[in-house]
């Protein structure tokens, strides 16, 4: 026999970042599909009990009004009256036997309607477990997307004003090297064109490495929506059409999202592409004043 459910909900334990454990709630579906089977079974069964009681009865009412009916002219008084009474008593059985015939297809018809109400209550659970699965992948997929919005904006913040500040240095540098073309004044500014490649590379791996956040992120936000999918369609049908809105949300959720994402990486792109071609000016207006080759940025 199955396992009976908890009345108060499987009690599925989480896991970080990834929702519920699949092969506990895999083994729940299990319990909970073998219940409702096992149900319909018992429910099967006591329909094919009541309907051969019903038929039995019908045959003995048959075979009772087709008996002729009995005379007792030419038995003695003494056996009349032994007669009448066998035929009383007869009577009183079949009346009895109707009786519990009755009571036993109450019964069972009592029985088949706690059973089926037992496999409903199992089957708005299901529904109900469903939604709640379905409404938290959708909230943790936006608290994900809310944080990688936010510290993408910080580490966009943070860009800003390194690249705000390396170009302010770099002017400086410039003006020192434009009012005096000593070789000190060189060096000086070969050393700082250097700082600022290694600030470019930083820059971009930093930006290669947020890319790569963001791209985990997402992907981690589509599995749980995979996975909130594949909890639905392993609910009852009467839970699909809820599973399904709760579904479309998530994906709505998922490409705002990806949209933001995007967003941002162009703009820091943007940032970036703006930041290289001041400074490829300043490299040619050294030149041109220093009588150097620039150097490759």
């Amino acid at each position: 026999m199955t396992a009976p459910m908890s009345p108060h909900g499987p009690g599925f334990a989480t896991v970080r970042g990834r929702g519920y454990r699949v092969e506990e709630v895999d083994r729940y579906l299990a319990r909970l599909s073998g219940s409702r089977d096992e149900a319909w079974e018992r429910v099967a069964r006591l329909t094919v009990l009541a309907k051969r009681m019903e038929e039995e009865a019908g045959r003995l009412r048959e075979a009772v009004a087709a008996l002729a009916p009995q005379t007792y002219d030419e038995l003695s008084e003494r056996a009349r009256r032994i007669l009448l009474l066998v035929e009383e008593e007869a009577d009183a059985v079949r009346r009895d036997a109707r009786a519990d015939a009755v009571d036993a297809m109450g019964a069972a018809e009592a029985y088949a309607d706690r059973v089926a109400e037992l496999a409903r209550g199992d089957a708005e659970a299901v529904r109900e477990q469903t939604e709640v699965r379905a409404r938290q992948g959708l909230l943790r997929a936006g608290r994900e997307a809310d944080a990688i919005r936010a510290e993408a904006k910080d580490d966009a913040g943070e860009w800003r004003a390194q690249a705000q500040a390396a170009l302010t240095e770099m002017r400086r540098r410039s003006d020192a090297l434009l009012a005096d073309r000593e070789q000190e004044h060189v060096e000086r500014w070969d050393a700082a064109e250097r700082e600022l490649a290694a600030r470019e590379a930083d820059l971009e791996a930093r930006l290669a490495e947020l890319e790569r956040y963001a791209e985990v992120r997402l992907a981690e936000a589509r599995r749980g929506y995979a996975e909130a999918e594949e909890s639905a369609r392993h609910g009852q049908e009467d839970a699909q059409a809820r599973a399904a809105e709760l579904l479309a949300e998530a994906r709505v959720a998922e490409e705002r999202t990806a949209r933001e994402t995007e967003r941002i990486l162009r703009e820091h792109g943007e940032a970036q592409d703006e930041m290289r071609a001041h400074m490829n000016h300043v490299r040619s207006s050294l030149a041109a004043l220093t009588g150097r080759a620039p150097a490759e940025g």
